[in-house]
């Protein structure tokens, strides 16, 4: 299993806007694109020296190679849209994380 991690810092003017973008429209459309089975929303908690608010948002999928179709098929588009809808307003820091042991309760 693999994690596409995207931490967001977003200016707090427009957030409302952004985390209600994000929630009904982005998160629904990452997964639409049928590469991810989960995706999973936090609150960075820590105060960032430039301002604005900081969030992970992780998207769970099967593998390496889905992770790599996600990047080759949809991931432009994807993120057009938030720079086209939140032009300057952000920075983004994306990561792809290997889960290498997982112990549930």
């Amino acid at each position: 299993m693999y994690i596409y991690n995207v931490t967001i810092n977003i200016e707090e003017g427009i957030h409302e806007k952004w985390m209600k973008w994000m929630q009904e429209k982005h998160m629904p459309d990452m997964l639409a694109t049928g590469k991810f089975s989960k995706a999973l929303m936090s609150r960075v908690q820590v105060e960032e020296e430039m301002g604005g608010l900081t969030y992970s948002v992780q998207y769970t999928t099967d593998s390496k190679e889905t992770l790599s179709k996600y990047y080759q098929e949809d991931a432009d588009k994807l993120r057009n849209e938030a720079l086209q809808l939140f032009p300057n307003k952000f920075v983004a820091f994306r990561t792809g994380l290997e889960i290498i042991h997982q112990i549930e309760k």
